[in-house]
């Protein structure tokens, strides 16, 4: 069970954050006539959210506001978190974006609506094979004459379906590149050919290191792994950085201590309400799953060994 909720959230929005991260996806990914009526060097990133709050867990979007031909203007990510498709997407993108105009309208009190592209970022296993056109999810519409279609409301949006990208084809610095492999790994069912990506991203975070960003950067990436996959331990987090660098397996123990005392502190929270005891053993079986040995958890979780080897034998059947 992951300790951090809704860490392919948390991995988007921390990596967007950073705008020349933001610019480079843009300048690599954006079709080219896009790219010459957008002003990259005026982007600068909205707080809000316009996602229904019960689906925040297969969702994230991000909101960048630039100059489109000359007018202010936003660009919209919306980001699938999750291993299978959803052919509601259009709609949901849809109302998005109008959401987003109705903000404009009720604080700024325009007249005019903002030009808003919008992207969606997808990182499934399965190819992409939804329509990118909204009208693709009106039944019947190939088959009304063309003077009723324009009746209809229509619009398309850019799709960055990173399933079935080759690493030669993953373009852009090495923060973004980083990111890109990891999101496309990160459903992958081979565990050996994940653990390969693992090691070639610790290895390209190296040319991050002196970098204040690239420090900070590490931290966020490790994090996201042990969260987002179920079937990773520590220790293989562990093993794959010292391949790499002494430095940065160093790095991670001091992150699984963090991770400890994380969940040490969800676990007494949820321990106050249904009893101290079994909030400590709540978390207990938590960390066990996540790989710790039994005397680190004992430790954290303020449990003997012997009651933490009992729970080890109850995980593992």
């Amino acid at each position: 069970m992951s300790i951090i909720n809704k860490p392919h959230d948390k991995f988007f929005k921390e990596t967007l954050s950073d705008l020349e991260t933001t610019k480079d996806f843009m300048l690599n990914y954006l079709p080219k006539e896009l790219l010459e009526i957008i002003d990259l060097d005026s982007i600068s990133a909205e707080k809000d959210s316009f996602i229904d709050k019960e689906l925040k867990e297969l969702f994230s979007d991000v909101l960048f506001k630039t100059i489109i031909n000359g007018k202010d203007g936003y660009i919209y990510f919306l980001f699938e978190h999750k291993s299978y498709l959803s052919e509601r997407t259009p709609l949901q993108l849809l109302k998005y974006m109008i959401r987003i105009w109705e903000q404009k309208i009720n604080k700024e009190n325009i007249s005019k609506l903002p030009i808003i592209i919008p992207l969606v970022v997808y990182h499934g296993e399965d190819k992409w094979n939804i329509d990118i056109r909204f009208t693709g999810m009106i039944e019947g519409i190939g088959d009304l004459p063309e003077n009723i279609r324009k009746y209809i409301p229509h619009y398309e949006y850019i799709l960055y379906d990173l399933s079935p990208y080759g690493e030669e084809e993953i373009k852009g610095n090495v923060k973004l590149r980083i990111f890109l492999e990891i999101l496309k790994a990160i459903f992958n069912e081979n565990f050996d050919e994940f653990i390969k990506t693992l090691e070639r991203s610790f290895e390209a975070l190296e040319k991050l290191e002196h970098q204040e960003k690239g420090i900070d950067y590490f931290e966020t990436f490790v994090r996201y792994i042990m969260n987002a996959r179920n079937d990773i331990n520590i220790k293989d987090v562990y093993e794959a950085a010292k391949k790499i660098s002494l430095e940065r397996s160093e790095e991670i123990m001091t992150i699984a201590e963090q991770l400890i005392k994380e969940g040490m502190q969800k676990g007494m929270q949820k321990g106050m309400q249904k009893g101290i005891i079994e909030g400590k053993r709540k978390i207990a079986r938590n960390l066990l799953k996540l790989g710790f040995s039994a005397e680190q958890v004992a430790e954290a979780a303020e449990l003997s060994t012997e009651e933490v080897l009992q729970l080890k034998m109850k995980v593992e059947n």
